[in-house]
C-alpha cells in the first residue's frame, strides 16, 4: 500500500505541476521559447505550444557551438510538438568576451541569443515573452546566462515555478518527448578551460572526439575538455572509465585525438562532473565587464 500511495502523490504532485506550467505560460498569450535540444527548454516548449497553440514559437541558435547531435535532437523534438521552429545564426562567436572565454562567457552568448529574438523574431509575433528551460536546479550554480536573461526580460517557467530536474524528466516522459532520459549536454564552448580561447576550430575538434568516443565505445553520457596546451581531458560516468583505461582502447583513443589536433589526452580519473569548470572561477581570468566574483562562487 505505501508503494502505491507514493505513486499516486507523485502522479498527483506531476498532474498539478503541469496546470501551473501551462497556466503560466498561458497567461503569456503568445510565447518564444529558446530551443536548444535539451529535456529543459523542451519541456517549456511542449507547455508552450499546449497552453498557446500557433501563438506558441521555438527558435534554436545556430552557430560554431550547437553540436550536430544537439541540432538533430532540437529539430527531432520540434517536430514532435508540432511546434513552428526556427534557426538563427546568432554569431556569438565573434563576440571578444565570447572568444576570451572568461567564466562570464556565458552572459556574452545569451546576451547574443536574447538580442538576435529580439531583433529578428519578435516583430513577427509581436507581444510575445521569451522563455528559457532554466529550472530550480540551476539555482546556486555559476549561470552568467541567466544575467543576460533578466537584462533582456526573458521568463524562466520552470524556475518561477520551482520545477527540478527530476520533475522536468518526468515531464517529458509523460508527454512522450524523444529526449526525456537524454543526458545533459551543454553547449561545445562549455568544454572549453577558462582562459582558453574559444574558437570555431577547437568546437569541432571537441565535437569530433566526442563523435568518435561514442561511436567507437556506446558511450552516451561525455565530456571531451579542451585545456591550455590543447590538452584533451576525457570525462565519463566512473562506471566506463575501465574500459577507457584499457591499455589497447587507450591507444586507440589518443592516436584519434592527436589525429583531432590535441597534443596531449588523459583520462579523469575522478569521472564525469557537470559543470566542474565551475569549480576553477577563482583561478581563472578576472569576469568581465568588471564584476567580482562573490566568495563561494
Amino acid at each position: 500500500m505505501p508503494n502505491d500511495r507514493n505513486e499516486l502523490e507523485h502522479t498527483e504532485r506531476l498532474d498539478r505541476r503541469q496546470r501551473e506550467l501551462l497556466e503560466l505560460l498561458h497567461g503569456f498569450r503568445r510565447v518564444i521559447v529558446a530551443l536548444s535540444g535539451g529535456g529543459d527548454s523542451a519541456v517549456v516548449a511542449m507547455a508552450a505550444r499546449l497552453a498557446c497553440g500557433d501563438d506558441a514559437w521555438a527558435v534554436t541558435a545556430v552557430s560554431p557551438g550547437l553540436a550536430e547531435q544537439e541540432r538533430r535532437a532540437a529539430e527531432a523534438v520540434a517536430r514532435r510538438i508540432g511546434i513552428r521552429h526556427l534557426w538563427l545564426n546568432t554569431g556569438e562567436h565573434t563576440r571578444d568576451g565570447y572568444r576570451r572565454n572568461a567564466p562570464d562567457r556565458c552572459f556574452f552568448c545569451k546576451d547574443t541569443l536574447y538580442a538576435t529574438i529580439a531583433e529578428r523574431v519578435l516583430p513577427e509575433l509581436p507581444g510575445a515573452t521569451i522563455c528559457n528551460g532554466a529550472n530550480a536546479d540551476d539555482v546556486g550554480d555559476w549561470r552568467p546566462g541567466m544575467r543576460a536573461g533578466a537584462l533582456h526580460g526573458v521568463r524562466s517557467p520552470l524556475l518561477e515555478l520551482g520545477i527540478g530536474k527530476a520533475e522536468v524528466r518526468a515531464l517529458a516522459r509523460e508527454w512522450e518527448l524523444p529526449i526525456w532520459d537524454k543526458p545533459a549536454s551543454p553547449c561545445l564552448a562549455s568544454r572549453v578551460a577558462y582562459g582558453v580561447e574559444v574558437t570555431p576550430d577547437r568546437l569541432r575538434r571537441i565535437e569530433r572526439a566526442e563523435a568518435f568516443l561514442r561511436e567507437q565505445f556506446g558511450l552516451r553520457d561525455l565530456r571531451v575538455r579542451c585545456e591550455a596546451g590543447e590538452l584533451a581531458r576525457i570525462e565519463v560516468p566512473p562506471a566506463d572509465i575501465p574500459r577507457l583505461a584499457d591499455p589497447a582502447a587507450a591507444a586507440r583513443i589518443a592516436a584519434r585525438l592527436r589525429e583531432l589536433g590535441f597534443r596531449c589526452v588523459t583520462l579523469d580519473l575522478e569521472g564525469l562532473r557537470s559543470g566542474n569548470l565551475n569549480a576553477l572561477i577563482p583561478l581563472a581570468l578576472p569576469v568581465t565587464p568588471g564584476k567580482t566574483l562573490p566568495d563561494g562562487e
